[in-house]
Order: C-alpha cells, then structure tokens, then sequence
C-alpha cells in the first residue's frame, strides 16, 4: 500500500498515512480539524533510454542468434 503525506493549510502540520488506492483522501487535519491538501512527491522510479520495448533489445532477427552461437560452438569443437 503507497504512503501519502498530508499537510494542513491551517496550522501546517504536516504526516505521513498509509491508505489503499481504494480509500478517500484523507480531508481534516487530526492536530487542529483544519482543511488538509495532499503533496505530491517525485517519481522514485525513472527509466530513461532503450530497452523498454520488445523491439529495442533484440537485433533485426532474433533467430540468428542461436545460430550463430551453435555454428561457433561447432567450430571451435574441432
């Protein structure tokens, strides 16, 4: 379950909850019943670059490859 953090706009107290992504937002501060606002964070997680997609880490045929290794395999056998 993510963690959220609230912060009042009242009397800027500000914590940490951990809700279900069913669960409603949290909406009056536990220190002084004040409105709350949820902050929201940056990303944990980037991915940047190629790689990502099927496509992006394989070469034009993916069937040349277990050729290539067995005829090399071969080769150096003899």
């Amino acid at each position: 379950m993510p963690t959220y953090v609230y912060s009042c706009k009242d009397c800027d107290h500000a914590f940490e909850t951990v809700q279900s992504f069913n669960e409603d937002s949290l909406t009056v501060c536990p220190e002084c019943s004040g409105v709350l606002r949820k902050k929201f964070n940056s990303v944990g997680v980037v991915f940047k670059g190629s790689g990502f997609y099927r496509t992006d880490s394989r070469g034009s045929s993916s069937s040349t490859a277990p050729a290539a290794a067995s005829s090399t395999s071969s080769s150096t056998a003899s």
